[in-house]
């Protein structure tokens, strides 16, 4: 037989070797040449809704899950929950537009002060713009949002200083921004808080170079301030709950992440060893699935995704704790994972406020 460049290619290489009548469970498109998490290791979370759902697996799993904002003793569970300690490792909420995670840094360490300081909801309370559902009771007056925002600031601080590695998950790319000096939000103002008014206000739909750029950008910087910081991608497998595109909502679902999952390999092909990329998405959204892997709703994963997205993650990164026993959460949050009806995500605000 003739040699040519494919003769002689590991069976992963082929579609019909490892896909093809192999059973979608036992689909196993692991990267290589990964890092190893130890024990030890403070894991954290951070990103769109399903980065929820990476984060209670991570606990399960029996993975040193990290916060820097835990709940205070004697915090019931249902309060815990229901202002998001826990939720990710730190109170920032859901980061779904890349933009916020390089601005988020910035805020934390003095770079990047926003002119937009509070938005009042209907019931006169204040919210947070760049976090408007950590506090469900909302605030008194816009100083005691600042006040917040800066003991919050200052835990995230020591959050990029002191972990070990951090799972990021890539949501979206349509996002809102303040015109005046481009802060970058996580919901439209008026969703849940806030006026819109289009002079003040712009949606934004980013492209693969401003994606990576906001990557790039976010992993020097926190590698200027925490060299060792080992960086996990995932593009979430979640498609977006609206669109503001004058399109389809399919259609903007699929430009967004195709957009994140390009950017995401582009990032990680610099070459540096302390950021990989983890294939939730590919995992999840395939098409070997037929569907298998999402809810009624077609949007939301189930667990049987999650269980397939977590062993591999456990393969890759741990392989000596694939079968390690589930330990007790620093937060009881089990409720909160038994399909969606406990994973907090500020997109549903857009279908609430529109009901």
């Amino acid at each position: 037989m003739a040699l040519n460049p494919y003769t002689g290619l590991p069976a992963e290489r082929f579609w019909r070797k490892v896909v093809t009548n192999v059973p979608p469970f036992a689909v196993n498109p692991h990267p290589k040449d990964t890092f190893v998490i130890g024990p030890t290791d403070k894991v954290a979370t951070g990103g769109s809704c399903f980065a929820q759902r990476v984060a209670e697996a991570v606990r399960g799993a029996g993975f040193n899950y990290y916060l820097t904002e835990p709940p205070a003793p004697g915090m019931s569970a249902e309060e815990a929950t229901a202002r998001q300690f826990g939720t990710f490792s730190a109170r920032y909420g859901n980061l779904y537009y890349t933009r916020q995670f390089v601005q988020l840094f910035d805020r934390a360490y003095g770079r990047f002060e926003p002119e937009l300081k509070a938005w009042l909801r209907d019931d006169g309370r204040y919210v947070d713009p760049f976090r408007p559902t950590v506090e469900p009771a909302g605030f008194a007056s816009e100083a005691e949002v600042v006040a917040a925002r800066d003991a919050h600031l200052a835990e995230v601080r020591r959050l990029f200083e002191t972990l070990d590695v951090f799972v990021l998950t890539l949501g979206l790319t349509e996002g809102w921004r303040w015109r005046a000096d481009g802060a970058a939000l996580p919901l439209a103002p008026g969703v849940a808080g806030g006026t819109f008014d289009p002079d003040l206000y712009e949606c934004v739909n980013a492209g693969a170079g401003e994606v990576l750029g906001d990557l790039n950008g976010f992993l020097d910087r926190l590698w200027s301030v925490n060299p060792k910081a080992r960086v996990i991608f995932t593009v979430s497998p979640v498609p977006m709950i609206a669109t503001y595109m004058d399109r389809h909502v399919m259609e903007s679902n699929s430009y967004s992440k195709s957009v994140l999952r390009v950017a995401a390999g582009e990032v990680v092909g610099r070459g540096d060893p302390r950021a990989v990329y983890f294939p939730a998405y590919d995992i999840v959204t395939s098409n070997v699935n037929a569907g298998r892997y999402y809810n009624e709703d077609q949007r939301t994963i189930n667990d049987a995704g999650v269980r397939h997205v977590m062993r591999l993650f456990l393969a890759t990164f741990a392989r000596d704790r694939v079968n390690a026993a589930p330990v007790h959460a620093p937060v009881d949050l089990a409720a909160e994972f038994e399909g969606n009806a406990g994973v907090i995500c500020d997109e549903e605000e857009i279908e609430r406020s529109v009901a």
